[in-house]
């Protein structure tokens, strides 16, 4: 890249802040301020163009030469999920993570080294490695409180002059996330921005699943409600001899985990009125698995009420994240329903429940996914989340700032994010005469670990070509050994009737901090005890439970946020 070439990348810099100032809400509730200590949002920086002399400079100054490139190598460290797959590659060395080191060689002279940690305790390695003073580099985390504590602390980098300051050289990053992402945690009252927001390409989150193949062998439609469901294990249960032959006794008619919030989440959420108000999600938003939306509890009711009349897998609460029993359950065909991610079954090819349904039961034993709770509206309700996801950011400890944003920089290029995606033709796709993916069952190195890569696209989570079409076709014919159909049913229903959420850019809140892996761990302790009561004691368990969540910091946490909002939006209950 010639110096020209930079300047008319500044000059198209200019060009977005302008476009992205057009794009800013006259309200000024609803528009980030930093503080004069920090630069000012790209979107009020000056559009005029530097000369060339004064580009010049600015690369010498920081050691660049024209095409973006350190002239001394620099080093950093990034956060990689282990997820311990049985037959995976290791996630820190790997033709992945040769691809992008090469690549961030090659194109800004900057040394990667990948530091593994474990996905199902990142909370708790992450909090460890922190206080240590080792955390990588490139940090990743789906908790933002956990950043907000050591950000208090000292321990974290404010990224708001690095994306201002340097934006002119990150114009994948700007180009890809926007100004939403970037600045969606930016502190309206200090300008502070302790994380960058990840996108979420694709807003699928949930499905329930049901085996079509039980439904057919019974006779039974798929359930419209929630009384047709509750009818349909039943059903399961009292034909268990037809379904199972010799291992009747092994019949398993819905199956959760130790996560009941987040693997009953149609259920319970079709509880919640369908007119709660923005500000009741905000309030009371902070738990994810939406424990204190109203009537949420007789959710729980309904779940416990199965659980006491044999309808629920008697042993979920024993078994950890990450361990595979339960999917080994679905595996040998025990399992007649389940709430899980929106993809959950048709997931991981040759290794997966429906590679494993066919060859131990037959080719027509398949999960299709089902809509059977609507709520009191009528309405198949999915509360869905905004199009943030993964939360990256910088511990103080990171002494390469730059070389660390020219790395998100990278990986936010489409080129690579498609690499990374769909992995090397011939390998672990092939391209379909429409243009489209077709993903191919990897058996060597070229094993993903995650869905698509997404433990390395971290700036991107979801499929995208950079073409709508052709990502929705790719999608449906991505899952090696699965019939389009049933993806294509389950993409349309796990969106069906959705709520986006939305940023109420309300700022820090204070309580939070330090709050959210403790009370997750209360919350999954509390609904567990709750479901397996006796239906006689199921409200002592659930109010004592609930009781204590609130005095141990949730109730400090509601305090605070419907005094942020109110300050904020007054009497106003719902978001523009």
């Amino acid at each position: 890249m010639r110096l020209t070439r930079f300047l008319t990348i500044l000059a198209l810099g200019s060009v977005f802040a302008l476009a992205f100032a057009g794009c800013t809400k006259s309200n000024n509730k609803d528009s980030a301020s930093p503080s004069s200590s920090s630069a000012p949002p790209a979107s009020e920086q000056s559009s005029a163009s530097p000369s060339a002399d004064e580009a010049a400079a600015k690369l010498e100054k920081l050691g660049l030469d024209s095409n973006f490139k350190f002239k001394e190598t620099r080093k950093i460290t990034v956060e990689i999920y282990d997820r311990g797959n049985t037959g995976g590659s290791k996630p820190e060395d790997n033709v992945y993570t040769k691809y992008i080191k090469d690549g961030m060689l090659r194109d800004h002279n900057v040394e990667v080294t990948f530091v593994p940690v474990p996905r199902w305790t990142e909370g708790e390695v992450l909090n460890n490695l922190l206080a240590a003073g080792q955390a990588p580099d490139i940090s990743v985390t789906y908790s933002y409180p956990t950043i907000q504590t050591y950000a208090n602390m000292g321990g974290i980098t404010d990224l708001a002059p690095f994306v201002d300051e340097y934006k002119d050289l990150l114009p994948n990053l700007w180009g890809y996330l926007t100004d939403s992402n970037i600045n969606w945690d930016r502190d309206p009252s200090t300008g502070k921005l302790w994380a960058l927001e990840a996108r979420l390409n694709v807003l699928n989150r949930i499905n329930t699943f049901v085996r079509e193949d039980w439904l057919k062998k019974l006779d039974l439609q798929a359930p419209t409600s929630l009384q047709e469901f509750e009818s349909m294990l039943k059903a399961f249960k009292d034909n268990a001899s037809t379904l199972l032959g010799k291992d009747a006794d092994k019949i398993i008619p819905f199956s959760t985990s130790f996560d009941v919030g987040w693997r009953t989440d149609h259920l319970t959420t079709s509880f919640v009125p369908d007119n709660i108000t923005d500000k009741d999600i905000y309030v009371n938003g902070f738990d994810d698995r939406k424990l204190l939306y109203p009537n949420y509890k007789e959710g729980i009711r309904t779940l416990n009420k199965w659980y006491n009349e044999g309808l629920v897998w008697k042993d979920f609460p024993l078994y950890p994240a990450g361990d595979k029993t339960e999917d080994n359950l679905m595996k040998t065909g025990f399992v007649g329903a389940f709430i899980h991610n929106w993809d959950y079954p048709y997931r991981d090819g040759e290794d997966g429940i429906t590679a494993n349904l066919h060859k131990l039961v037959g080719p027509d034993a398949n999960y299709i996914a089902v809509e059977p709770f609507p709520n009191d509206a009528g309405v198949y309700r999915k509360f869905l989340s905004a199009p943030v996801d993964r939360k990256l950011f910088f511990p103080s400890t990171n002494k390469e700032p730059l070389a660390s944003m020219f790395y998100l920089d990278w990986i936010s290029k489409l080129e690579n994010r498609v690499y990374l995606q769909f992995g090397e033709e011939g390998k672990t796709h092939e391209k379909m005469p429409d243009g489209s993916f077709k993903t191919i069952a990897a058996t060597d190195e070229y094993i993903m670990n995650s869905p698509a890569n997404i433990d390395y696209t971290i700036t991107s989570n979801g499929l995208d070509t950079g073409d709508p079409d052709l990502t929705a076709k790719s999608l449906a014919n991505g899952y090696a050994g699965v019939d389009a159909r049933l993806i294509e049913i389950a993409n349309k229903i796990t969106t069906n009737d959705g709520r986006v959420g939305k940023n109420a850019k309300a700022g820090e809140i204070k309580s939070e901090e330090g709050q959210g892996e403790a009370l997750s761990k209360k919350r999954d302790a509390f609904l567990d005890q709750a479901v397996v009561a006796s239906v006689d004691k199921f409200d002592a368990a659930y109010d004592a439970g609930m009781k204590d969540y609130l005095s141990s910091g949730g109730q400090a946490i509601i305090d605070e946020r419907k005094a942020a909002w109110e300050k904020l939006y007054g009497s106003e209950t719902m978001l523009k």
